[in-house]
């Protein structure tokens, strides 16, 4: 595909009236969005609003005149229909990290009997420090770390949570959530699941998966900003039994009666637990705004297509000289796609300087994440031109390229 054919389709995307709904610098080709989304003008608007008028003059009487003490659940009302959930089944706190510390602690509690944590070799490496922590403060819990291609042959009765994340962070690949849920509780355990790099960008469908305690960050493909709030889902047929490890006055029954025998309160949002965060809530609560009415099929597909030609030019314009990592099948990957050089990281920063944010992943990757709602067909031609011309020129290679380091 060439840049006029690229603009062509881009004029006919069904998603494309939401780009006008971000700003982004006219000199980059922003293909990053899986690290941190981009900012929507609304978002910095809502965020002067808080503070100048909510808090500024409102001050303390904001918790009920401007509905702070209610942005917890209106924020999870947005959310489920991201993630084929119900509201009730979401809390919308903390980070995901302590999300997941929760969530285990739940699934182990749940199955008080089984005495190992299964995960992969490929999980993002916080998911498995906090399991590992959770193992150590219990003291008789074991953290089993297979092959990512191995899972559902380490299944056992033994096993008391299964914990996942979706997508690869490095590669893209994208495991078969439904498949290994129901592989999981054909042994008795439980599946929870690391949402962070599909939230806002694939088609998340908790009521058909069949998960039972999921996590994820919405800073990345929700556009929530740097430390958006994290969520936790919760199947609803674990609200009478899962307790939460962090018990705060936000996951009590009725906070302001300040009872010190502690009521969780009902669903999910007995896993809240301190006040909200009420700036960060509320950038993300106006960023979601914009998913209303988006079909989350629609995302997927388009983060495939993006994917897609992405993979398609540089199979044309490059060709072996870097590899293509994640699957070729669309349904097998995410929204990102990386390519292994053996200089990823000095390619990568000679990209940014051409204005072409991408991140490396040590110590071969070149990270692309293709945000659905907002990355152009014409920023794929573009982006792959660029790479095209620094490999062919050699130009990457230079020492300052070498020094630098990324830090998304």
């Amino acid at each position: 595909m060439d840049r006029h054919t690229a603009a062509l389709a881009d004029a006919e995307d069904p998603l494309g009236h939401l780009r006008a709904a971000f700003s982004l610098p006219a000199e980059v080709i922003y293909l990053d969005g899986n690290s941190l989304g981009a900012l929507q003008p609304a978002v910095a608007e809502r965020l002067r609003s808080v503070i100048d008028g909510e808090w500024g003059r409102g001050l303390i009487r904001s918790w009920n005149d401007a509905g702070w003490v209610e942005l917890p659940r209106r924020v999870a009302t947005q959310l489920a229909p991201l993630l084929g959930a119900s509201t009730s089944e979401l809390a919308v706190t903390d980070s995901t990290s302590a999300n997941l510390f929760k969530a285990l602690a739940a699934a182990r509690q749940l199955r008080p009997d089984r005495r190992v944590l299964l995960t992969d070799d490929a999980n993002f490496p916080t998911d498995v420090y906090v399991a590992h922590g959770l193992a150590e403060l219990t003291g008789d819990l074991e953290v089993r770390v297979v092959s990512t291609h191995e899972v559902a042959d380490h299944l056992d009765e033994q096993v008391a949570a299964m914990t996942l994340t979706h997508v690869d962070y490095r590669t893209g690949r994208r495991h078969d959530a439904a498949s290994l849920t129901a592989a999981a509780h054909d042994v008795g355990a439980l599946a929870v699941w690391d949402l962070s790099h599909s939230v806002g960008a694939l088609d998340v469908a908790m009521d058909t998966w069949g998960a039972d305690l999921a996590v994820g960050c919405t800073y990345k493909y929700c556009n929530g900003g740097p430390g958006s709030p994290g969520f936790l889902y919760v199947a609803s047929r674990w609200h009478d039994q899962a307790t939460s490890p962090v018990r705060g006055w936000f996951g009590h029954a009725r906070p302001f009666a300040f009872d010190l025998g502690y009521q969780p309160a009902e669903g999910a949002e007995r896993f809240l637990d301190g006040s909200p965060p009420i700036l960060s809530m509320a950038a993300l609560e106006t960023a979601l705004e914009v998913f209303e009415g988006v079909d989350v099929a629609a995302l997927e597909a388009r983060a495939a297509e993006l994917t897609g030609l992405f993979i398609q030019l540089v199979d044309e314009r490059i060709g072996p000289e870097v590899e293509i990592v994640p699957p070729r099948v669309p349904t097998e990957r995410g929204a990102h796609v990386s390519i292994r050089h053996e200089e990823a990281g000095a390619l990568t920063q000679a990209l940014i300087t051409r204005g072409v944010i991408g991140d490396h992943r040590p110590p071969d990757l070149v990270r692309f994440g293709f945000a659905p709602l907002y990355t152009t067909r014409v920023e794929v031609v573009d982006a792959v031109e660029q790479i095209a011309d620094l490999l062919a020129s050699g130009a990457w290679d230079h020492d300052d390229f070498r020094l630098q380091r990324t830090v998304t």
